[in-house]
């Protein structure tokens, strides 16, 4: 086991970090081109500490007692417990140390857009989408001098309004100052994926409930719900129903929907099924239809891989709750951003990505000059970070998804 000096960079994608063997430090090892320890706001005071000889000298002679340590000296070993109770010597034993930032999780991309229609709205007051059906039926023949048919046409309106979501992160002073790895240069960037995360969790709430599939939305009576029981759990059969239903949807006239392409929205459970599903090459059916179990057999290219397209929604399992149906319901929608969309997620105008503030010093310096933001307020010293984002959203047309419970 050997230790090491370690040169924190800049935390720019989490820096590049230059290491030694103790064996081989030096004064001009350590001090050199990218051995100078120091790092973002701090690379002044790190400077002037680095140039000083005493600290140069007292940091080499650390180094080298820590390998002592590291080698079994027990004397050493004495030594260095009885060094550590000083506070010049912890401070030495800090830039020591080979001390990084891990990477954060990573972060899922963006996936509501494929399912609702993004909208916006001009202020906080419910807004209202209106639809008009009907006199789109194939047209009457009219005999001579007879009236022409007259048709009837009715409305429909969805409405919801947009609200508020944000978050507040508040450090003191003595954080921004010790954080000598830029480890809180990362916030900002938080904030936005807590914004991204927000989003993805809405949509997913307009449509799924702790019980599996919106039953207000997913039922029988809009036709758009995969029989419950052995046949709804997600197989080609299944999907194929769910199409098959999609794809059977009229208008107020009784006018066939045309559905272009549709997303298929599972959750991690049943992420394996789906895209050996949708990656088959081709699929076994009998003729007609059917599971291939029949004796009069068909092999076709699977054409559900152009028209279907995935998502894997890690939001499922978190949301329906109950029993194993976040692990079982799977859904299908089609394309918002053609025809009526299933649903709408709006975003107030000139506010339509997430806000990120940070908090106003309420102090001035003595003699004059003006605070910066990482110094602090005036009574605590703290440096404050918030996030504001404004969305609402509502279901629309049922006739632009469909649903099955899985069991």
């Amino acid at each position: 086991m050997s230790s090491t000096l370690t040169a924190p960079g800049p935390m720019d994608a989490l820096g590049d970090i230059a290491t030694w063997d103790a064996s081989e430090a030096s004064e001009s090892r350590i001090y050199e081109g990218e051995g100078t320890n120091m790092s973002g706001r701090w690379r002044a005071r790190r400077a002037r500490r680095g140039n000083d000889p005493r600290y140069r000298k007292g940091l080499l002679e650390a180094a080298r007692l820590y390998e002592r340590v590291l080698a079994g000296d027990r004397y050493a070993g004495l030594q260095f417990q009885e060094a550590m109770s000083t506070s010049d010597f912890s401070n030495l034993f800090g830039d020591i140390l080979d001390r990084q930032i891990l990477a954060r999780y990573q972060q899922m991309p963006v996936q509501w857009t494929s399912i609702a229609k993004r909208g916006r709205v001009r202020d906080f007051r419910q807004v209202r989408r209106f639809t008009l059906d009907g006199a789109e039926s194939t047209l009457s023949a009219v005999r001579q001098l007879t009236e022409y048919p007259a048709a009837a046409l009715t409305d429909g309106v969805y409405t919801y309004s947009v609200g508020k979501f944000g978050r507040r992160v508040a450090l003191s002073w003595e954080d921004l100052v010790n954080d000598d790895l830029d480890a809180f240069a990362s916030i900002p960037d938080r904030l936005g994926n807590a914004a991204r995360r927000t989003e993805e969790r809405f949509v997913t709430d307009l449509y799924a409930a702790a019980g599996g599939p919106d039953s207000t939305f997913f039922s029988a009576g809009n036709k758009n719900l995969v029989t419950a029981g052995a046949s709804s759990a997600l197989s080609i059969t299944s999907l194929q129903a769910a199409y098959t239903l999609l794809a059977s949807q009229v208008d107020a006239d009784g006018a066939p929907i045309y559905i272009e392409s549709a997303v298929l929205v599972v959750p991690p459970a049943l992420k394996v099924q789906a895209m050996n599903i949708l990656n088959a090459t081709e699929i076994l059916a009998a003729s007609g239809g059917g599971n291939g179990g029949a004796n009069d057999q068909l092999t076709v290219a699977n054409w559900m891989r152009n028209d279907v397209s995935l998502i894997v929604n890690p939001w499922l399992p978190l949301i329906t709750t109950s029993g194993t149906f976040g692990s079982t319901a799977w859904y299908l929608f089609a394309n918002p951003n053609v025809g009526r969309p299933a649903m709408e997620v709006g975003f107030l105008v000139g506010h339509e990505t997430p806000e990120l503030f940070q908090k106003s010093p309420n102090a001035v310096r003595v003699g004059g000059g003006a605070v910066a933001p990482e110094d602090g307020d005036f009574d605590t010293d703290s440096v404050e970070w918030k996030l504001r984002h404004t969305l609402g959203g509502t279901l629309m047309d049922p006739k632009s998804a469909v649903a099955s419970p899985g069991q």
